[in-house]
């Protein structure tokens, strides 16, 4: 119960910032690479130039500037990295401000190199046949969504405007169906008059090569119109026979996912709450605001971080509870006895409920959420409790052996190993304290892993000295029941230490 209530919520990975920002923007619809490199691209490199050239401070010792199609991405370098928050206000206030029809998004970079977000984006889909009621509702969405999780970011995929020239293909079903065609038929056609078509691969006994199908080159709907056709009913056809094109707008580029187009928000919540907390948000609180206002075609879901953080900590937990039957096996068959066993995996639960307390401690002072490493810290955490408590049962066993009574046995095992115990535990919990305590770029990465065995060492040594003898000296279950008179349905065997 004090697992279940004290655990943080979830992260997919820790939070691990880097000396250097990042920014995003998309570029004007219809823009030129002239007019990005005098009324974007130049304006930001002046803007730059004081923080470059050390006449303004923070200094900055470089930066990036890219432009990939429509997405445009720029990464500053402050020459001093306590002052990061300062640069990334100067870049988001002063920066990249008033530039012609452009959004920017500017966040801290990420030393796991996860995507540009350090994997904490939430992709929120919405999707539909329709490119204009999508946008009306991303447009409701994203005031929404700042409003309900405060400092978040919403960067819309592809861009809300709808002003990038578009040239549509509405198929002529008559024309087709008369000249032996089908719809399929003609939009291969299509892809192979634009992008080219793939038809298959070529293999020359080292190298696998994709074979791309392209048509003739067309440099204006009047030409791609023009294009001739073979078809096997009505011989040659031209594509405008067979289709109507129409000139026309649409988004700076086409996103479908599961094969409905699709317009996403991708949504980076505040550093101080988890990706398990936003998600909740979204779900609860903003998706069914959204579903009263969307039209009836139009449907929402998640994924990105989203269904990464659920798959992987269902696969995280299927793992821990593999480890720990493995591990009972293991100690059953050494000890030759599975009351034994229980009792050494007893020193597991509190280890785990250590580890829990030592994180919301942590959390007292500064955010750590339940990660990938803190849970694989858990992983580790099982394999150094049962050290301990294997040393004790196995001293007591050969007291035992040795015609000891069980409480003697019991006494004397806490002697002999007591000193063991201590030097292994404090040797784990010493050695990890500089991963927990000690600041700097990175230091966020082993943090939740640390503090889980500093928790779950420090409750497993006092279990293991103070509850473990307490249970040693009950008799065997097999015991208490020739006691009672009923038959023993499983009695260990002691085997020789």
């Amino acid at each position: 119960m004090v697992i279940v209530l004290l655990v943080p919520k979830a992260n997919l990975l820790p939070q691990a910032p880097s000396d250097s920002l990042n920014a995003f923007f998309a570029m004007p619809p219809g823009g030129t690479v002239e007019m990005v490199e005098t009324e974007i691209a130049g304006t930001i490199v002046e803007r730059l130039r004081p923080y470059m050239d050390h006449e303004q401070q923070p200094y900055i010792r470089g930066y990036n500037l890219s432009s990939f199609g429509s997405f445009n991405a720029l990464f500053v370098y402050p020459q001093d990295p306590a002052r990061i928050e300062e640069m990334i206000s100067i870049v988001r206030d002063e920066v990249l401000v008033d530039l012609p029809d452009t959004r920017a998004f500017v966040q801290r970079s990420s030393l796991l190199n996860f995507g540009f977000d350090g994997g904490r984006s939430i992709n929120v889909d919405l999707q539909g046949s329709d490119i204009n009621a999508l946008s009306d509702v991303a447009m409701q969405a994203m005031p929404l969504i700042n409003q309900t999780i405060p400092g978040s970011q919403v960067r819309p995929i592809p861009g809300l405007q709808i002003a990038e020239p578009e040239l549509q293909l509405i198929p002529n079903d008559r024309r087709i169906t008369a000249a032996g065609l089908d719809r399929a038929a003609v939009a291969n056609i299509v892809r192979a008059l634009t992008s080219g078509s793939f038809v298959g691969e070529y293999f020359d006994g080292n190298d696998r090569m994709d074979m791309i199908l392209k048509g003739p080159t067309w440099n204006s709907p009047e030409e791609l119109a023009a294009v001739p056709i073979w078809t096997p009913l009505a011989g040659i056809q031209s594509i405008g026979e067979l289709t109507d094109i129409q000139r026309t707008v649409g988004p700076t580029q086409l996103l479908r996912v599961n094969g409905q187009r699709t317009l996403t928000l991708a949504v980076t919540p505040p550093p101080e709450m988890t990706v398990e907390e936003a998600l909740d948000t979204l779900r609860d609180v903003v998706g069914p605001q959204l579903q009263e206002a969307m039209p009836a075609d139009v449907s929402i879901s998640y994924r990105g971080t989203a269904d990464r953080l659920e798959g992987a900590f269902q696969t995280m937990t299927i793992n821990l509870l593999i480890a720990a039957v493995v591990l009972f096996l293991v100690l059953a068959a050494m000890f030759r006895s599975l009351w034994d066993g229980v009792l050494v995996m007893l020193s597991m639960p509190l280890a785990v409920a250590g580890g829990v307390v030592a994180l919301r401690v942590l959390n007292l002072f500064t955010t750590q959420a339940m990660d990938l490493l803190t849970t694989i810290g858990f992983l580790i955490l099982l394999g150094l409790v049962v050290n301990n408590a294997i040393l004790l049962v196995m001293q007591t066993r050969a007291g035992q052996r040795n015609g000891l009574e069980r409480s003697v046995a019991v006494a004397e095992a806490v002697r002999v190993r007591a000193r063991p115990i201590y030097m292994s535990t404090l040797t784990s919990i010493f050695g990890m304290l500089p991963l927990m305590l000690v600041p700097g770029v990175g230091s966020q990465i082993y943090r939740g892993l640390a503090t889980v065995i500093i928790g779950g060492m420090f409750v497993s040594a006092i279990f293991t000295l103070v509850l473990m003898p307490s249970i040693l000296r009950l008799p065997p279950p097999a015991v208490l029941l020739r006691r009672k008179g009923q038959p023993a349905a499983t009695e260990g065997v002691i085997a020789d230490a």
